[in-house]
């Protein structure tokens, strides 16, 4: 997904996530430079956001890149919604800071929770296949489709693991966005109805996800790893194995000898191929 030797920009909100992010990266040897936006939407706030994430990169001895935008003004003159003004503002200006700096990547937050989010928020509203399928890992910046590209390393960890990793391994600290409360915005809505989900399910909702991204790939045949995993999925369904994705990978390595097990049959990677047989 990324190299080391170019930069990476990331996107760093001062929520935990992003906190995350940024620490995971700059720690597995990246070189980072963050990239905050004021949206000047929650007075106080926003500015509270600001100097925590300056502090932060000041600890973490990062360049930072901040900008300030109206968000208002900006959904007003074309008629869009506050989220939506928001997101074209934050993705075009993290191409032109990307590029000025010579960016492999913009690294966003995005986590498995989002992930379950997104699908079922979709799903509510009504949607195909491409609505199915979430998020990907490495996907076009969409206000500059053939820029830089938009990475989530964190897609595969949960919002609980994130939150436990900065309190109990880092003793990093992070800011909380007060908005996330009013359940009147859609995707708090849901945000707050996938509480009652079990850590499975929200895992579950995820994986959906990068298959039906697999099965796109495979209509418009590209051959993709997702392509790969949804073809073997539909080789082994039958068997109920968990983690499609690691026999994926494993037989791509090579890994002979390797087994898999289900609660009705174990996979083997013999000499390529995987050899299923009933436990």
């Amino acid at each position: 997904m990324l190299t080391k030797g170019k930069p990476v920009l990331v996107a760093v909100s001062g929520g935990a996530d992003s906190v995350a992010l940024l620490d995971v990266l700059q720690r597995a040897g990246y070189t980072c430079i963050a990239a905050h936006c004021n949206f000047h939407l929650r007075g106080e706030e926003s500015d509270r956001d600001e100097a925590f994430v300056r502090s932060l990169c000041e600890q973490m001895n990062v360049p930072l890149e901040v900008t300030q935008f109206d968000t208002n003004a900006h959904a007003h003159a074309l008629h869009i919604s506050i989220e939506m003004a928001a997101r074209d503002l934050r993705y075009a200006w993290f191409d032109e800071i990307a590029r000025v700096h010579g960016c492999q990547a913009i690294a966003v937050a995005h986590h498995q929770n989002d992930q379950a989010e997104t699908v079922l928020l979709n799903l509510k509203r009504g949607a195909g296949i491409r609505g199915l399928a979430g998020m990907r890992p490495v996907s076009a910046n969409p206000m500059a489709p053939d820029s830089v590209p938009v990475v989530r390393p964190l897609l595969c960890t949960t919002r609980d693991y994130i939150e436990h990793y900065l309190r109990d391994k880092r003793g990093l600290r992070w800011v909380t966005d007060s908005t996330n409360s009013d359940l009147s915005i859609a995707r708090n809505a849901v945000r707050e109805q996938l509480r009652s989900y079990s850590k499975a399910e929200i895992e579950h909702m995820a994986q959906t996800a990068e298959y039906m991204q697999g099965y796109i790939d495979i209509l418009e045949h590209r051959d993709t790893r997702e392509a790969g995993i949804v073809c073997l999925y539909e080789e082994l369904r039958e068997y109920r194995f968990a983690e499609i994705d690691k026999i994926y990978d494993a037989l791509q390595k090579g890994e002979g000898g390797k087994t898999f097990t289900s609660k009705t049959h174990q996979a083997t990677i013999k000499k390529g191929k995987l050899c299923v047989t009933t436990v």
